[in-house]
Formats: C-alpha cells, sequence, structure tokens
C-alpha cells in the first residue's frame, strides 16, 4: 500500500529540488558570506559524493558541528545519499560525546577540530563502529595523527572539495529512517530519536504553513543552534523549504552579540528561547539596536513568563509566539498564532495535529482540569533507537506521550502547568536531577544533594541545589563558590547549579526517596 506521501522521498531532493529556479538567491548568511542556493546545493552534492566512499544507506553519521553551512552540507548531503545523521550538542563534554558515538554505533564522525583535539585522546579504543573521522574547516593538519583510535582520519577540504557537483539522490521511501535527534528521557539517560524522510514535510506543511507562513523574502535568524530539533528547524528546512535563507551564528549566544546580529543581518522571523529573550531585555544599550526588520519572534524550549511577553511587545511592538514542541515531536505542534497570542498561554493545537489530556486513569479530562498531554502527528518519531522500553511506554500506537502537564480552557487555549516528572528544562536545555545530584555527591563536603528547578523573579526556571554538608563542614558562602568550582569540567556549564542552598535534612518518602517537589513548592527553606 502506496503512503500518502508517495512510494519514494528524499528528504533533502523534496526540499532542494523545487529551488531548480531560485539558484541565485541567498540561502545562507554566514559570517561575511552569502551562500546562494546554487552554492549550497552543489556542496550537498559535493559532501554526499564524498561520504558515498564511507557510508551505505542508513548508516550513520555522528555530527558535532557549530552552525555554519558545513552543518547543512553535511547534514542534507548526508540524507541525500540515505545515510542517517546525527547532530549532538556542541556544548557538552567529551564522555558525552563519547556516550554518543557508542549508543549510536555510528560509523563516521564529523566533528570541530576543537572538539576534536579534546576528544581524539579519550577514545582509547571505545566506540568499536567507528571507521572513519573528517574534521571540518578550520582545523590544521597535525589533528590527522594524534588520536590512538584506529579510524581513518582526514579533513573535510581534502576530501569534498574534489568531488562532483552532481549527486542522484537515493531512492528513500517516506518512511525510512532520516536522521536521529538526542533528547532526554525521566531517567536523564539520552535517548536517540529516529526521524522518517516524511518527518520534515509534515511539519513545513503543519506549523510553518499554518503559523509562521514563510515566504522566499523572509531571513531567519535563530539563537537556538541547529543540534536542537528546534534550532534545525530554524536554522533551515524552514527557509529552505520556502526559498528563504537562514542567518547562521556559529559562536556561544551573549545577548550583546545577537542583538548585533539581528542589526547587521536584518532578519525578519527571530527564534529563541525565554531565557535569550530575558537575557535581551536586560541589555543595558538596547536603544544601540535597530531589531525593526523583525516581524515576527517565536520562543519555545520552556514556558515563556507573562512578563517577558509583555515587556518585549511593550519595547519592540513585535509580539512572540510562544509554543511547545519536543525533540520526538520534531518541533511545535501547540502554538500561539499572530495577532491572537496570549500572555502565559502556550497557545492552540497546530493543524495537522491532535492533542489530549488524560488523567492518571486515562480519562480525558474537562475544560480547566490538570492532566497528562499526550499529541499525535505524523511527525512524531518511530522510535528511540536502541530503546525498546522507552519506546512502548512513551509511543503508544499513534499517540506521544509528552510528559508534560496542562489544562485547557473553553476557547481551546492550552496552558503548561510542568513536568510530569522531576526532570529539569532551563534554557531550552534538559537537566537530569539524578544525575547533577550524583556529581555533587563526589565533593567531600556533601552529605546528600537534591537538584530542582526553581523560578526566579521572572519567571525562568533556574537550576537549584539544596545540599546537606557533611559534619565538620560549615554551611556558607565559601563552601557554595567551592562545589560550584569542583562541578567545572565534570558537567556542562548549563548543568552547573546556578546557586547551591544548604538545609539541615533532604525531605523523603517513607521509602527513601527525595521528594523534590517540596523545594519548588517552597515547604523546605534552606
Amino acid at each position: 500500500m502506496s503512503s500518502k506521501y508517495g512510494d519514494i522521498l528524499n528528504v533533502t531532493d523534496a526540499i532542494f529540488s523545487k529551488r531548480s529556479n531560485e539558484l541565485g538567491r541567498p540561502a545562507i548568511y554566514y559570517k561575511d558570506e552569502i551562500w546562494t542556493y546554487r552554492r549550497l546545493i552543489d556542496e550537498i552534492n559535493r559532501v554526499g559524493n564524498a561520504l558515498k566512499k564511507f557510508l551505505e544507506r542508513e548508516q550513520r553519521l555522528l555530527m558535532i558541528s557549530y552552525d555554519s553551512p558545513y552543518f547543512i552540507s553535511v547534514f542534507y548531503g548526508a540524507m541525500k545519499i540515505g545515510a542517517f545523521p546525527i547532530p549532538v550538542n556542541t556544548f557538552t563534554i567529551p564522555d558525552d560525546h563519547i556516550f554518543y558515538l557508542e549508543d549510536s554505533k555510528a560509523k563516521v564522525l564529523v566533528v570541530e577540530p576543537e572538539i576534536w583535539d579534546r576528544l581524539a585522546s579519550k577514545l582509547n579504543g571505545r566506540t568499536e563502529e567507528l571507521k572513519y573521522v573528517m574534521i571540518l574547516p578550520g582545523g590544521h593538519r597535525e589533528q590527522l595523527h594524534i588520536s590512538p583510535h584506529p579510524a581513518k582520519v582526514m579533513l573535510y577540504e581534502d576530501i569534498v572539495p574534489h568531488e562532483s557537483t552532481d549527486l542522484n539522490p537515493a531512492k528513500t521511501s517516506p518512511d525510512e529512517p532520516a536522521f536521529g535527534l538526542y533528547t532526554s528521557g525521566s531517567t536523564g539517560h539520552p535517548k536517540c530519536a529516529v526521524h522518517l524522510h516524511k518527518d520534515i514535510i509534515v511539519v513545513l506543511n503543519t506549523y510553518v504553513k499554518n503559523v509562521l507562513k514563510i515566504n522566499e523574502n523572509d531571513k531567519l535568524f535563530s539563537a537556538s543552534k541547529l543540534f536542537f530539533a528546534y534550532g534545525l528547524g530554524n536554522s533551515s528546512y524552514f527557509a529552505f523549504g520556502n526559498g528563504a535563507s537562514v542567518v547562521l551564528m556559529p559562536e556561544r549566544v551573549e545577548p550583546k552579540r545577537v542583538l548585533h546580529y539581528i542589526q547587521t543581518y536584518k532578519p525578519t522571523i527571530f527564534f529563541a528561547v525565554p531565557t535569550i529573550y530575558n537575557s535581551l531585555l536586560n541589555v543595558e544599550e538596547w536603544k544601540k539596536y535597530d531589531l525593526s526588520s523583525i516581524r515576527l519572534c517565536v520562543s519555545a524550549g520552556e514556558p515563556l513568563p507573562g512578563k517577558i511577553y509583555e515587556e518585549w511587545k511593550k519595547r519592540y511592538v513585535v509580539e512572540i509566539l510562544d509554543g511547545i514542541g519536543s525533540t520526538e515531536a520534531l518541533h511545535i505542534y501547540i502554538s500561539n498564532f499572530p495577532g491572537e497570542s496570549r500572555p502565559n498561554c502556550t497557545g492552540k493545537v497546530v493543524p495537522g495535529y491532535e492533542v489530549k489530556i488524560v488523567d492518571e486513569n486515562g480519562n480525558q479530562v474537562k475544560a480547566g482540569e490538570i492532566g497528562d498531554l499526550y499529541v499525535k502527528g505524523d511527525s512524531v518519531a518511530m522510535y528511540y533507537l536502541h530503546k525498546y522500553e522507552d519506546t512502548r511506554k512513551n509511543m503508544q500506537g499513534y499517540w506521544f506521550r509528552s510528559g508534560d502537564k496542562f489544562y485547557f480552557d473553553d476557547n481551546g487555549y492550552l496552558y503548561y502547568i510542568g513536568r510530569s516528572d522531576d526532570m529539569i528544562k532551563a534554557g531550552g536545555m534538559w537537566i537530569s536531577p539524578i544525575e547533577v545530584e550524583s556529581v555533587i555527591l563526589t565533593h567531600e563536603a556533601v552529605l546528600e544533594a537534591a537538584v530542582v528547578g526553581i523560578k526566579d523573579e521572572v519567571g525562568l526556571t533556574k537550576v537549584v541545589a539544596f545540599v546537606v554538608p557533611k559534619q565538620g563542614y560549615e554551611a556558607n558562602e565559601k563552601l557554595e563558590e567551592g562545589i560550584k568550582e569542583y562541578l567545572k569540567g565534570k558537567l556542562p556549564s548549563y548543568k552547573i547549579p546556578k546557586q547551591i542552598r544548604f538545609v539541615n535534612e533532604l525531605p523523603k518518602t517513607a521509602t527513601g526517596k527525595i521528594q523534590r517537589y517540596k523545594f519548588r513548592t517552597g515547604e523546605v527553606k534552606s
């Protein structure tokens, strides 16, 4: 039986073959370069031809790449030959990158030179499936020889430029694995959500078509990076699927840098998480920067506090469209719509998706009642790679269990209440309390620790650790700073608690489980 998307669908071909009459148009603004669609498509084809020498259909390629045209060329080039690219976080530590390699069983690693410099010496015979490493532009030839790992190491510049710009797309099925994205589950162990060739097309025909209404004159800029499901849409296929362009920022996100990019490149749509919007509002010299090019702002990754929504709209006369999506659903499936947005509200269901809110017995709740949110839509991942139990638990038939608590009103607007588990989402990044606690507990002065997400004065979630010191250690500012310093290098910076508060004991259940919610509700004081 034929799929409603046809028998053959290669997502790279589906997106870029439509640009055949627009080859001279800008596709990417990167530093002082402008990549036209012609240049981008040629580079995608060269990369695809290069990768065909190392990768077969559905074999995996792990990407540790900053936001650049090379991220785009590798990601779409791999999918064009039917391979399976998996972009991962560039900001994390080498041990996490090794986990991604081992868990994904990637045959090829494409990596930034400075990240490879930190990672190579730690491989030490691990990641048996890894056979080839391609170092992205910006590296040096000596980096080819620093790893004890037997994988063959190459430079992008040595192999890609010599390849042909002609490449026939693999005749992939709409339901064939196209790419993977890592997310975090309730246990904190990363899981790779497997997305199919049709999934990107679904998002283009639902969220992009019905909410953003992108056209060829739009220029998109996202503070959220390409390795996120959110940023992957914002900074690539949202634009490429509509003949528009993107602005790529390889550097870390800093408020003044973001404002400088907006003033310099004049994007029409800006994407960020609430934490970034708040930091931009707190730039003292904000009047120096011209943001008048922006017609639309989008927020996701964590709930947008009403105070930020109101202040942004007052200052820039542009509404922020808050929404919620997930790595598993690929992008946003509940959103505010232009001209209809509300503060402290997630919005309405995006056409093409269905949601239901159910109680603990699986019965759908009435308006105003809180329950667990489930979503159904054709962009939901097929499964988690190598995670049978997690797949069965979260992907129930056509429905995906989001892990979020919601309620809806009589007008169909949906409101986020919190997570169904103790996972923290701060700055758009998932954080496992258990993971952070386990590292804190290795400090010589710590007896017990509980990590929770607590909202600050503007409603943004911050990571806070409640610590019981061992006997003989004084709970003071010096100890707090000492613990924070100890955590550097042992955890990615975004997982390190912003505050450490000392308590005499942790609240626990009769079976000894930490009751983290009591810290969030204020029942326990430091």
